[in-house]
């Protein structure tokens, strides 16, 4: 078979494919007694994902080279690492959850290489000199597989903003290090009800405090709330009451999210170096502050941290939440951004 007839074929498929995951993944969220969405939705990323591995392959047989030397290229591996991470954490975690948010991102990369680049993008072309190298495949692919990673974890910490409101609540054993596991601190009160003698804060709890409320005062605590412990003076619980559901949610999304940033984080460090000694062995310079590479730079502090704050001070929650947000932006600044300036040394394979 023509190879070039079979990436148009594999390209469009993978496409096709995710967006009706996604439909899937979102009819299982809409309708959770629907048992066999889930299996659906599973197998639908599985498919794509081996469409687009093969779509990788003949790519490299017919151009003789490892395909991440363009922009339609590293879309469609990233998209790739997008759903490879996507399985590692939807069987890890047994959660379908994971699909409602890395589907539609994954469609909507496979669908901008494959409807959006112009037709001369996405033919493969002779490499520039700069990457006939053998670090083309340790450095690049090792970046764009931390991309994956990082974006999928940062898109389930926005997912677990969104399911908590943006709210502060206490999570129990998401993380490990200093604030990993928290002794749970449990009192019984009505919604409505004075807390007259709330248990202190902690370093291990962030300075907040966690009891559950009891909206029919039978004694049977059915939601669990924050309350935020400044002083001994009785406080009332004026945060909305979140339902156990939403809780346990929450904990799992927060769960998920913290571990595959902790795989994306190393993957980064690795291909930062990677890229540096390449760079000294192609331009005689480690480090010469390029756009791309002053990027990956302030990704690598962003994500460390993220890290940081949840392995030594035991952050968890809203607030690693919001900077892990941070670095879902920061990644395509890093990733595509810097490429619309046309500057640089990584400034080929892109539109201008």
């Amino acid at each position: 078979m023509n190879l070039v007839v079979l990436q148009n074929w594999l390209d469009n498929a993978s496409f096709a494919i995710l967006f009706l995951t996604m439909l899937v993944y979102w009819g299982g969220a809409a309708f959770p007694n629907l048992p066999y969405l889930a299996a659906l939705g599973t197998a639908g990323m599985a498919i794509a994902n081996l469409c687009m591995a093969t779509l990788l392959g003949a790519r490299w047989i017919e151009a003789g080279y490892f395909p991440l030397s363009n922009l339609y290229e590293s879309l469609f591996f990233l998209t790739w690492g997008i759903t490879t991470v996507h399985l590692i954490a939807e069987s890890g975690s047994r959660s379908r959850l994971v699909g409602v948010v890395t589907a539609p991102v994954a469609m909507l990369i496979a669908a901008f290489a494959t409807i959006t680049l112009p037709s001369q993008m996405q033919a493969s072309e002779p490499l520039v000199p700069a990457l006939k190298s053998n670090w083309l495949m340790m450095h690049v692919s090792v970046m764009m597989l931390s991309y994956s990673a990082l974006m999928v974890g940062s898109l389930l910490a926005i997912a677990f903003l969104v399911v908590t409101r943006g709210q502060n609540i206490q999570l129990q054993g998401s993380s490990v290090g200093t604030g990993g596991y928290r002794s749970n601190g449990y009192r019984l009160n009505k919604a409505s009800e004075l807390i007259s003698q709330p248990s202190a804060p902690s370093a291990e709890n962030n300075g907040f405090a966690r009891f559950e409320t009891s909206s029919n005062g039978n004694g049977n605590g059915n939601t669990a709330v924050l309350g935020l412990v400044t002083t001994s003076e009785p406080q009332i619980a004026s945060a909305e009451p979140l339902s156990p559901q939403r809780l346990s949610l929450a904990e799992t999304l927060d769960n998920i999210s913290y571990r595959i940033i902790g795989l994306g984080f190393p993957l980064l460090t690795i291909g930062i170096i990677a890229g540096g000694v390449w760079a000294n062995e192609a331009w005689g310079s480690y480090w010469s502050w390029d756009p791309k590479e002053t990027w990956a730079l302030i990704t690598w502090l962003v994500f460390a941290a993220y890290l940081h704050a949840r392995i030594t001070r035991g952050w968890q929650g809203r607030r690693p939440a919001i900077l892990a947000a941070t670095g879902f932006v920061v990644v395509w600044v890093c990733y595509l951004g810097v490429n619309l300036l046309g500057k640089g040394l990584h400034s080929y394979g892109w539109f201008f």
